[in-house]
C-alpha cells in the first residue's frame, strides 16, 4: 500500500471548498534570526484548528452512502478528534471518539461541539487501538485512524501542496512528527513536485520514535511521552506511515519542552499567532538551531492552534 502524488492531488479537489486554504506567513525577524527564508504554513488557521481536518474529511467523503449512515468512529488526543467530528457533521452523520483521560478539556469540549459522543480511556495503560477498533465494531461504525490510511496521508499531504503551490521552489520542509501521517503526506505531495527537496521531521525529544525507527531500520517503540506537545504523545510509528517516511524523509531531529515554549512566545510575540506545542515543534527546530546547514528558502508547518488561553499561560509559565 502506498500513496502518490496523484491521491495527494484527488484529495486537494475533494476538500477544496470545504476544508480552507491557509495563509502562509513571513516574518523577517524570523529570517535574520535563523539565517534562511522562511515560509511558515499557517494549519493552525485550519478548520477544527489544526490540519486534521483535510485527512479526515478526504477519508470519510470517500466513504459508501451505507458507511456513512451507520456513523463514523475514530481515537485521537485531540485535534483527530474535531477533524472526525465536524467531517461527520459536514456529512449528515454521527461519531463516537475515543480520547484520553488526561485530553485538554478545550479539545475534548470542542469535539462535543461538533456533536461527536466522547468515550475516555488511560493512553498510559490501554492500547487506543485495540480499545477504538472493538468499539467501532462493536457499534457497526466505520473507523477512520488518525494516521494509518492511505485516505488520511493523502488528505494532510495537501497542506504541503498549497504550500509549494503558492510559494514555489523550497530546499527543505520542516514538518512536526506524530503518527507520522503528516510528514508522510508533506513529503510525498513535496517530493512528487520537487525531487530535490529535503524533508525533515521534529519531534519532542522524549517522544522520539520514529527518528529511533528510521535509526534502526524498523519500528521502535518508546514508552508513552510526557512532554507538552500532547499532539506528538506517540508510542511508535505507525506501519504505513513508516514504511513511507522510510522512503521520503531526509531526517528527523528533537527539540526540548523549553524549546518549544519559546516557539510558541515567538509566534504569538513577533508573529501574532497562537500555536499549540505540537505545532510549534518546526518553529522549535529553527529557532534552536537543530537544522544545520540550513538551505536558503525553507517551508515550515505549523500543525495546529488548539489551545485555550488558561493552558497556554501555563504552559508559557
Amino acid at each position: 500500500m502506498t500513496v502518490t502524488l496523484t491521491d495527494v492531488q484527488d484529495a486537494a479537489a475533494r476538500i477544496e471548498g470545504v476544508a480552507h486554504r491557509t495563509p502562509v506567513l513571513r516574518s523577517r525577524t524570523l529570517d535574520a534570526l535563523v539565517g534562511a527564508e522562511v515560509h511558515v504554513k499557517c494549519e493552525n488557521l485550519q478548520r477544527i484548528g489544526a490540519f486534521k481536518f483535510r485527512g479526515a474529511y478526504n477519508a470519510a467523503s470517500r466513504l459508501s452512502p451505507e458507511q456513512v449512515a451507520r456513523g463514523i468512529a475514530a481515537y485521537s488526543s485531540g485535534n483527530h478528534a474535531q477533524a472526525v467530528a465536524l467531517a461527520a457533521r459536514e456529512l449528515g452523520t454521527t461519531a463516537v471518539i475515543l480520547m484520553p483521560e488526561d485530553t485538554p478539556r478545550s479539545k475534548v469540549e470542542a469535539t462535543l461541539g461538533y456533536g461527536a459522543e466522547v468515550v475516555t480511556y488511560d493512553r498510559y495503560t490501554g492500547d487506543r487501538v485495540a480499545i477504538g477498533e472493538a468499539l467501532a465494531a462493536g457499534r457497526g461504525l466505520t473507523l477512520i485512524p488518525p494516521y494509518e490510511h492511505p485516505d488520511v496521508i493523502a488528505g494532510q499531504g495537501t497542506a504541503a501542496l498549497e504550500l509549494i503551490e503558492e510559494v514555489g521552489d523550497l530546499d527543505a520542509l520542516v514538518v512536526p512528527v506524530g503518527g507520522g501521517g503528516l510528514i508522510a503526506g508533506s513529503a510525498t505531495a513535496a517530493k512528487g513536485l520537487l525531487p530535490g527537496i529535503s524533508v525533515i521531521g521534529v519531534e519532542p525529544e522524549d517522544g522520539d520514535d520514529t527518528k529511533r525507527s528510521l535509526e534502526a531500520g524498523r519500528r521502535v517503540s518508546v514508552p508513552v511521552p510526557r512532554t507538552i506537545a500532547d499532539g506528538q504523545a506517540a508510542d511508535i510509528p505507525g506501519e504505513l506511515t513508516f514504511s513511507l517516511n522510510q522512503k521520503l524523509v531526509d531526517d528527523i531531529v528533537l527539540v526540548s519542552d523549553d524549546e518549544i515554549r519559546d516557539a510558541m512566545r515567538f509566534a504569538f510575540e513577533r508573529m501574532k499567532t497562537v500555536v499549540e506545542p505540537s505545532g510549534a515543534t518546526p518553529l522549535a527546530a529553527l529557532l534552536a538551531g537543530r537544522i544545520d546547514p540550513l538551505p536558503r528558502r525553507v517551508g515550515v508547518i505549523v500543525s495546529g492552534g488548539n489551545i485555550d488561553a488558561r493552558r497556554f499561560a501555563e504552559v508559557l509559565g
